[in-house]
């Protein structure tokens, strides 16, 4: 005491809030009594007070104590939270670290990529520029060489003597100079070797006309300077006629309104070659060419026709005549340091004005590019406006603005080589930023493949190989020789033609077309009048039916002369029916085009494709790609089928029956399914939505929602289509609010127009899982199956089982069977069954998961969870199956669906509403999953009696006043009741009403309080101490898990078992009787004999678990000795020698025959006797002679149905070795027939002289008479015999 005292005191100092304490018992020390008398009385009341106060500092301490390790505890907590921060921030760290080191790696490896290609594409700039240098230093050569020889020409000119030597032949000569009109690069090396044997003296005018009105391409100039220089190098008189002919020519061509530029454009290089070589001086070249060139830039300074020209003049002669260094050329020389060949040829004084020409005509180009380039951002910008107010452009705007488009493309290319060439800098041209800002957000038509702010998620199609079906087709063209679509390509031609005619009178009807539809879309009137049929459309259907008739009276000709063709044609239209995958409908595309590709097959294909059935609208996607396959080499395929399709469609409009709904939406889906392969154009297939919408009533609103759920999300996400459709989508829910719909078709527009357009939707956030758990959940929803069932235990055995998480996360996703597909749920039994062998603990836990899920269910009752709760029944029965759970926790289960929640007064309750059927599949998916092996023993019994209890609590919810005429019983639900019911009891009576049920149960229930109150006797008990039911089904429990759960457990192994003994009849027979005779025999007898079960384990249960082994030495003397004996036994029986028994031991002759010769019974009951027997032969031994005995055994008994199975086993293997040598014998003379017919068919047949000679009879070959060794005749061998005859 005066130790915690102490310590309390201690305590105290150490607390600051018990200062007023300390001050308390101080006063009260100063206050003791002084006299003993007084100290006398006091003390007993001191040593109460000393009492409570070591009461008080023992609570106080005590609570110090609490506070001492909550402070303690709290203390540990912040430093484990503080080193758990830490490592997170290591972590974080580290994985900041990783990241920032993954991305240098990253950037390291781009840089080490950009250097790679900065590298490669200098060293491809390199040979480019060594190239360019040396092809320019070779034409620098060329030219020098051959200009010296022409300068030198006067003087090295031949005598007349020479031309003397030479072939002056009129033929030949003229036969030049007829050539030198089509003269070419590959006639170089033969024109100079006629030219050197001729004598041309007579020719030079002809020649020299020859040359100057060639048609010559820019490759061919070389060779035609070349023979000029023979030519003046032989002759005086050429370079001054060919001078004058060259003016003569050009000034000629001055006088032609529409000049040849390509003749032009050599021409004027022609001349600059023939001046650079001094064929013709500097003063008469230089002149005439500038004069070209001054003419040429001067009639081009607003159109800029003649660009090309101008352009190809200063690519090959301009560095030699105006003295043009290409940018690209100065480039390559300054960063590679090579010397390009100076111009020599001509002076700067000279060059000069070429040079100032050719810089003025840039300055005119580069104002004309402005100007165009300032239009081209007018015409998109009005173009975005339209496209913005309206929805769509028109034809005639878009193919303006496409040509202008193009034509500004080729202006800006010419306009930059003529910079590069110059050496002069591009304009610049500004870009139109104010588009956007002024007219907000929108689609880019003229840049398609960028839908900029417009890309919707998903894209256009639904997911990958919806894109791959509609986008990748079959290229024909490279498959198919050319020759087979060349007809198409002649009568595609004419086609344009024609319509090249028939454009002008159409153009003004059309523009006036497109600009009342703008209009009537920007107005968007709710009661739209109905769109009229133009009387052209209905002209050309007229024509398009005429055509089609023409066709059928041609192809009724063709028939007659190529039958063979049509029976192939036939025969490929019979079967495009049957192509309904990708492939076969590519195969037989290529097919066609391979083999059928001719006019009237074509048009009878389009009539096929049109005639599909209206049933089969799976074909329409086949169909149409069949259609998009053929049309690059059969165009009118598609356009004959669409010119058809527009018709009927225009004819069901025009008509407004409603009648053949079927025939239209076939029509419609048709033309969706050929406007997303591109077939059927998009406008086309707009203003059939837009004649639908102006009439939005009855078959019409049917056939818009079908169009739009076929091709609507094609149309809407398409760039070109997309303002236009939302316009229409917008103005069909307007037409909707505004009319009274009925409910189906109201449905229909709302289905069809989320579907194109789908209300925007929160991105789910995946969650974030470690990647074990990620791993888990592959293995057990992805991978596992039947077939990986295997290997997928063998990846669940290497996981991490020490760790608790991943353990508890793995039962978690077994419990969650729902996330499983249906049709694997038994693999995760059967993975779970072989997991417990190895891990016992997870078996338990998911078991009892599975039940707390099963009874949350029941608890719950939401609709969202019956998904949930039909997978964890079946995989309830399916642990049954794996004898994961007791037949006990099935039947607990059973009863438990059909009495939770129910009230015995047939009240309503919340968690079984009278609605509410979902406790009967249930029910219905744990008997069809496990209930099959309840079929023998106390489980039958079992089963027996929840069936009457189900039926009860079926028709109880049948007699519920929710259930009506107008509002039956579900019939599904019947037909599952009905279907379980044949699968496990198929001769169980049903119950036909509410009162036939609650007798069948008050029944069962009696005989088994009769059964209960006979048990209780004999023990003394009350009686009435069980009622239920449940309570039956607890003692069969018991009894099961005590007494017979063995024989129970393996019933399916027995039923297994059982599949191999079927070939036997008589198990089978004998088995059939055992269950009749079960099904037939009263539950008082059953419930009998399981009680004396349940007596005697009952009674073992209450004396304490058996009785207790107590060690004593005589049990280890008896063990030694009983060892001891055994042994010995063993050793003697070792030297034995094993004999044989005889199974079976023939009966002699003698007895054989007495059996055959006995007398023969008498009919009536001993008949019958004798015929349930079977007769044995019994011998024995008595002395040395032998004596048998007949013994007639029953069939009943195992020897004689062991016997007579043994017999009928040799007699069905003695049938079936028969069979065989029958099949061969069949076999080999149909062999023998086909060899003889083939050999007939080779050769050719003599003609038989003796035909009235009966055939020569021949032996039968192959295998010997089956019925003759056998002894068994009959009818095969007879009409074996009448098929010979």
């Amino acid at each position: 005491m005066p130790a915690e005292r102490k310590k309390s005191v201690n305590m105290e100092d150490k607390d600051p809030g018990n200062s007023n304490k300390e001050k308390e018992k101080e006063r009260e020390s100063d206050r003791r009594p002084t006299s003993s008398r007084e100290k006398g009385k006091d003390e007993p009341k001191g040593g109460k007070k000393d009492g409570g106060k070591a009461a008080a500092e023992e609570k106080k301490r005590r609570m110090e104590d609490e506070k001492r390790k909550k402070e303690e505890k709290e203390r540990k907590k912040k430093e484990e939270e503080k080193l758990k921060a830490e490592e997170e921030q290591k972590k974080k760290e580290e994985e900041e670290k990783r990241q920032q080191e993954e991305e240098e790696k990253k950037k390291q490896e781009e840089e080490a990529k950009r250097q790679r290609e900065e590298e490669a594409a200098l060293l491809k700039e390199k040979e480019e520029a060594q190239q360019l240098h040396q092809e320019a230093w070779e034409r620098h050569q060329t030219r020098k060489e051959l200009r010296a020889r022409n300068q030198s020409a006067p003087e090295s000119r031949p005598e007349e003597a020479f031309f003397g030597r030479l072939d002056s032949s009129l033929k030949k000569n003229t036969a030049f100079v007829k050539k030198l009109r089509t003269l070419t690069e590959q006639q170089r090396e033969a024109l100079s070797h006629d030219f050197a044997s001729l004598n041309l003296s007579k020719y030079i005018g002809e020649a020299v006309s020859s040359l100057v009105e060639a048609k010559l391409k820019l490759s061919d100039v070389g060779c035609a300077v070349r023979l000029c220089s023979l030519f003046h190098q032989r002759y005086v008189d050429f370079a001054p006629l060919l001078l004058q002919a060259w003016r003569k020519h050009l000034d000629a061509r001055r006088e032609e309104k529409t000049p040849n530029v390509s003749k032009l454009r050599t021409d004027l290089r022609f001349i600059a070659e023939l001046t650079a070589v001094a064929l013709f001086t500097d003063k008469e070249g230089l002149s005439l060419i500038y004069e070209q060139l001054k003419g040429i830039t001067g009639a081009d300074r607003e159109t800029h026709t003649h660009v090309s020209v101008v352009i190809s003049f200063c690519k090959h002669c301009g560095d030699d005549i105006a003295g043009l260094v290409p940018r690209r050329v100065k480039v390559a020389a300054d960063k590679f340091g090579l010397a390009f060949p100076p111009s020599e040829i001509i002076s700067t004084e000279k060059q000069q004005p070429f040079q100032n020409l050719l810089r003025e005509y840039f300055t005119s180009l580069t104002k004309h590019l402005k100007k165009d380039h300032r239009e081209l951002q007018n015409i998109e910008r009005q173009n975005r406006r339209i496209l913005h107010s309206k929805g769509e452009l028109s034809e005639d705007r878009h193919k303006q603005y496409e040509e202008f488009a193009t034509s500004y493309q080729k202006l800006l290319a010419n306009t930059q080589t003529l910079a590069d060439l110059l050496d002069e800098n591009m304009p610049e041209l500004p870009q139109d930023k104010t588009v956007q800002e002024e007219h907000g957000p929108g689609i880019d038509i003229f840049t398609p493949g960028k839908p900029g702010e417009y890309d919707l998620e998903g894209g256009i199609w639904e997911d990958e190989d919806a894109r791959n079906f509609y986008e990748n087709l079959v290229d024909l063209k490279a498959f198919v020789p050319a020759i087979l679509f060349k007809d198409n390509d002649k009568t595609g031609q004419g086609k344009e033609r024609d319509d090249g005619k028939d454009k002008e009178c159409k153009d003004s009807k059309d523009v006036t077309c497109t600009e009342d539809l703008e209009l009537e879309l920007e107005v968007l009137d709710i009661a739209d009048d109905p769109l009229e049929l133009e009387p052209t459309d209905e002209a050309e259907n007229e024509e398009l039916a005429k055509k089609l008739l023409d066709d059928q009276e041609q192809e009724d000709e063709e028939a007659s002369t190529g039958s063979h063709l049509k029976l192939i044609v036939d025969a490929f239209i019979q079967q495009l029916p049957n192509c309904v995958n990708r492939d076969l409908i590519d195969k037989a595309a290529m097919d066609f085009c391979m083999n059928m590709n001719t006019k009237s097959n074509r048009r009878k294909l389009v009539r096929a494709l049109f005639t599909v059935p209206r049933q089969r609208l799976d074909l329409l996607p086949f169909y149409s790609r069949l259609v998009a396959t053929l049309h690059p080499c059969m165009s009118d395929v598609a356009e004959d089928l669409c010119s058809m399709l527009k018709g009927d469609f225009r004819f069901h409009i025009r008509k407004k029956d409603q009648i053949n709904i079927e025939t239209k939406n076939k029509t419609v889906r048709f033309i969706g399914e050929l406007a997303k392969f591109k077939m059927f154009s998009k406008t086309d297939t707009l203003h059939c939505l837009k004649m639908l919408l102006s009439d939005f009533s009855h078959h019409h609103i049917e056939m818009a929602c079908t169009l739009l759920e076929t091709c609507g999300r094609f149309l809407f996400r398409s760039p070109e289509s997309h303002l236009r459709t939302s316009v229409l989508l917008e103005q069909m829910m307007r037409k909707k609010q505004a009319q009274h719909l009925d409910a189906r078709y109201v449905t229909m527009v709302e289905n069809a127009y989320y579907y194109c357009n789908p209300p925007p939707m929160e991105k789910t956030v995946r969650k974030k899982r470690p990647p074990l758990q990620e791993y888990i959940r592959k293995l057990l929803y992805k991978d596992l199956s039947k077939v990986t069932t295997e290997k997928v235990l063998r990846q669940m055995r290497k996981l991490p089982w020490q760790d608790a998480e991943t353990k508890s996360y793995l039962v978690c996703c077994m419990v969650n069977i729902w996330n499983v597909k249906y049709n694997s749920i038994h693999c995760v039994a059967n993975l779970l069954a072989g997991l417990v062998a190895y891990q016992e603990d997870v078996g338990i836990h998911v078991v009892d998961g599975v039940l707390e899920d099963i009874r949350l269910g029941m608890e719950v009752n939401q609709p969202k969870f019956n998904q949930r709760r039909v997978s964890s029944a079946k995989f309830l029965g399916e642990l049954y199956n794996y004898r994961m759970v007791e037949s006990a926790v099935i039947f607990r289960t059973l009863f438990s669906f059909i009495s939770f929640g129910v009230n015995p007064d047939g009240a309503p309750s919340p968690l079984d509403p009278p609605e509410h059927l979902f406790r009967i599949r249930l029910v219905c998916t744990l008997l069809d999953t496990c209930g099959q092996y309840f079929d023998r023993g106390s489980s039958k019994r079992k089963l027996d009696c929840f069936l009457i209890y189900f039926q009860r609590y079926i028709w109880w919810k049948k007699s519920l006043d929710v259930w009506t005429k107008d509002h039956p019983f579900p019939i599904d639900i019947d037909y599952m009741i009905s279907d379980m019911l044949e699968l496990l009891r198929p001769k169980m009576r049903l119950c036909t009403s509410i009162d036939d049920a609650t007798r069948q149960v008050t029944q069962l229930e009696k005989e088994v309080m009769v059964k209960l109150g006979l048990a209780m006797g004999k023990d003394g008990r009350c009686p009435s101490a069980m009622g239920d039911a449940e309570g039956l089904d607890e003692e069969d429990d018991d009894d099961d898990e005590e007494g017979g759960a063995e024989t129970e457990e393996q019933s399916g192994n027995e039923s297994e078992m059982n599949e191999q003994e079927e070939e036997e009849a008589s198990e089978n027979e004998e088995e059939e009787r055992e269950e009749e005779e079960e099904e037939n025999t009263d539950y008082l007898t059953d419930s009998n004999k399981e009680n004396e079960t349940d007596e005697e384990n009952n009674e073992v249960t209450i004396r304490g678990g058996g009785l207790k082994h107590v060690a004593c030495a005589e049990d280890e003397d008896f063990i030694q000795a009983l060892d001891k004996m055994m042994l010995e036994n063993l050793q003697q029986r070792s030297g034995e020698s094993v004999k044989v028994h005889q199974l079976d031991v023939a009966i002699p002759l003698q007895l054989k025959s007495q059996l055959k010769k006995g007398p023969a019974p008498v009919g009536g009951e001993g008949d019958a006797e004798i015929n349930e027997t079977m007769q044995f032969v019994m011998l024995t031994r008595k002395g040395n002679k032998q004596q048998f005995k007949i013994l007639n055994v029953p069939l009943s008994s195992h020897l004689a149905a062991n016997h007579f199975n043994q017999q009928q086993a040799e007699q069905e293997e003695r049938m079936r070795m028969k069979k065989l040598t029958l099949d061969i014998n069949e076999r080999q003379e149909q062999e023998d027939y086909q060899e003889m017919m083939q050999s007939l068919a080779q050769r050719p047949a003599p003609a038989n002289t003796n035909r009235e000679r009966r055939p020569r009879y021949q032996h039968p070959k192959g295998a010997p008479n089956a019925d003759l060794i056998f002894k068994t005749g009959g009818r095969r061998q007879d009409a074996r015999a009448r098929r010979r005859l």
